[in-house]
């Protein structure tokens, strides 16, 4: 499949919009293979890395950009859309009408990829249970390709990949809306309303999502969450064989966090599979990812080496990471929750008392969902945009609030005010926008204001 299409996009029109992270090795690609490429980003050029104009000059890459970039898609045999530029423009609906191949890089992929392949979704959770997957697969001895919404773009990998390796990819919604393939084995961890500001609607949002699985055959295997009504309704539509997880209902068949323990359930036999005291991750929803994972490996992996790799397993960066201990005080690391019920989940993780950074950008959006979760808070430090407005809802349900003007401030204070057999949690509940480019650079440095502070302290 690969051969016929590297033969097919010789001379052959094609646009690549989006200058993200998954077009950016595409576009190297597609000049190898003699394609005529024009780019489309909304971004003026001022705003596009010096190094990608180069690129695209190097290249002798067509281009338009500006907000009004796609009146110029006309004409072209393939059209490689970014995940964020929905396939509901109107601009890309006249194209497919006209004949045009409306894809991602990610579906191409899946398209001409010759082995097996693991695919993961979900409004929460995705990230975790993806990497647990691969990790699982890894310790079994297999060749992974990690990709999709993590990990590198793989499509420019494809020629690396053997029938026996296996590529798992995480999954949004952006990328599976309209795709016409599903993974062989396919995830879903929840749905829950999210990213609506950009969906139609919620509804649009749940197809989406289904879309993970639709394309099955009798062979395929789908993942879902038996706890969430909206997973669990997606069994009746299923093609192949389906594999249900709960931690709130013990199943007669499928996989269970029954208190501290998960287990395996085969016609009502429940077999101990794992302690949680013996997992470095934290928190229920954690347990409940290891029980995805060992679902979706389950066909691959002996029990035994998915174990031991669950055991060895570590958060992934700013999601509750486990940053360090010093005088009894742990410091964790929640940069990803950039919303309320995020931090809702960070918080039911931890039952020591808890030094709560709260903070970020102003979005208007009310911390009231908090409130029943904040029984272990001992102390809320706010920074950032939302300083304010998060102290007068900490005085209005009696929890003590300590302002600041930024982060490092914040961890400066959260450290004077911590005791023996405390945990010091940024989770901010709010996007990192209002001082730091993203998630991952405030979490970044959080990691690096702890480790200063821990030498003072030391």
């Amino acid at each position: 499949k690969l051969e016929e299409f590297n033969e097919y996009i010789r001379f052959r029109k094609v646009a690549v919009i989006g200058l993200g992270v998954s077009n950016m090795p595409l576009l190297e690609y597609l000049y190898e293979k003699k394609a005529q490429v024009t780019v489309f980003d909304e971004r003026t050029m001022d705003e596009i890395p010096s190094e990608t104009i180069n690129k695209i000059n190097t290249y002798e890459f067509s281009y338009s950009f500006g907000k009004n970039c796609l009146e110029k898609l006309n004409g072209f045999n393939i059209i490689f859309r970014s995940p964020s530029c929905l396939p509901t423009r109107i601009e890309l609906q006249k194209e497919a009408e006209r004949g045009a191949i409306v894809t991602t890089e990610v579906e191409m992929l899946m398209e001409m990829c010759p082995c097996k392949i693991v695919g993961v979704t979900g409004s929460d959770g995705k990230t975790t249970t993806t990497s647990l997957i691969n990790a699982i697969l890894k310790k079994a001895g297999y060749k992974t390709f990690l990709g999709g919404n993590i990990g590198t773009p793989l499509f420019t990998k494809l020629p690396e990949m053997e029938p026996n390796d296996i590529v798992v990819l995480e999954l949004s919604s952006f990328q599976l809306m309209n795709m016409h393939i599903s993974p062989d084995i396919a995830v879903i961890t929840n749905i829950t309303p999210n990213h609506l500001n950009i969906h139609k609607d919620y509804q649009e949002y749940i197809d989406a999502k289904k879309c993970i699985f639709k394309n099955q055959n009798e062979k395929g295997i789908l993942i879902l969450n038996y706890d969430n009504d909206i997973t669990r309704e997606c069994a009746k539509e299923a093609n192949g064989n389906v594999v249900f997880f709960s931690s709130k209902v013990k199943l007669d068949n499928g996989f269970i966090v029954d208190g501290n323990i998960i287990k395996e359930c085969n016609d009502k036999v429940r077999k101990h599979i794992l302690n949680t005291d013996e997992v470095i991750l934290r928190g229920n929803h954690n347990f409940q990812n290891i029980a995805t994972a060992l679902a979706a490996t389950k066909t691959l992996v002996d029990t035994d080496i998915a174990v031991q790799a669950i055991k060895e397993f570590k958060p992934v960066e700013h999601r509750i990471e486990f940053v360090g201990e010093i005088n009894g005080i742990k410091v964790y690391n929640d940069s990803k929750s950039t919303n309320v019920k995020a931090t809702q989940i960070a918080l039911s993780s931890f039952t020591k008392p808890t030094i709560l950074l709260l903070g970020g950008l102003d979005r208007g959006h009310s911390f009231e969902g908090l409130t029943t979760y904040m029984n272990n808070v001992k102390l809320v430090v706010s920074y950032g945009e939302t300083k304010h407005r998060i102290k007068e809802y900490c005085d209005k349900i009696n929890k003590e609030c300590i302002v600041v003007d930024d982060l490092e401030n914040a961890v400066n204070i959260a450290f004077k005010n911590a005791l023996e057999n405390d945990v010091i949690l940024l989770s901010p509940a709010c996007a990192s926008w209002d001082q730091y480019s993203d998630f991952e650079e405030r979490g970044r440095k959080f990691k690096e204001y702890v480790t200063r502070r821990m030498k003072w302290v030391k």
